[in-house]
């Protein structure tokens, strides 16, 4: 078993996994308002199958709570994790034009 462990990269507007103090993956989003948009989340090949990306987008999750912030679901893995997670669901904004605009202008 590898030594996990998930920190709030803020300046970077994402939650990285560490992976045995290697960079395994991370997940990316932008706050608009009292949303934290989720629009990326990746886990490196070499690092596949390990249940590092469920445990790095509980831990985001579970943060983006604690901070009095909503989830909305852009990312497809975080859509289905929160899908098979219904613990979450009063947490949990639909994803609207809105979102997606803010999603599109944070990323040019």
């Amino acid at each position: 078993m590898t030594d996990a462990k998930v920190v709030h990269a803020e300046a970077l507007h994402r939650y990285e996994i560490h992976s045995d103090d290697h960079l395994a993956g991370f997940t990316q989003y932008v706050d608009s308002g009292d949303q934290r948009i989720f629009f990326h989340t990746e886990v490196g090949e070499e690092f596949s199958g390990q249940g590092l990306a469920g445990i790095l987008v509980q831990e985001a999750l579970a943060n983006t709570i604690t901070a009095g912030k909503r989830i909305v679901p852009v990312c497809p893995y975080v859509k289905k994790y929160l899908e098979k997670h219904d613990a979450y669901a009063d947490h949990v904004d639909p994803v609207t034009r809105e979102a997606l605009d803010v999603v599109r202008e944070s990323t040019k």
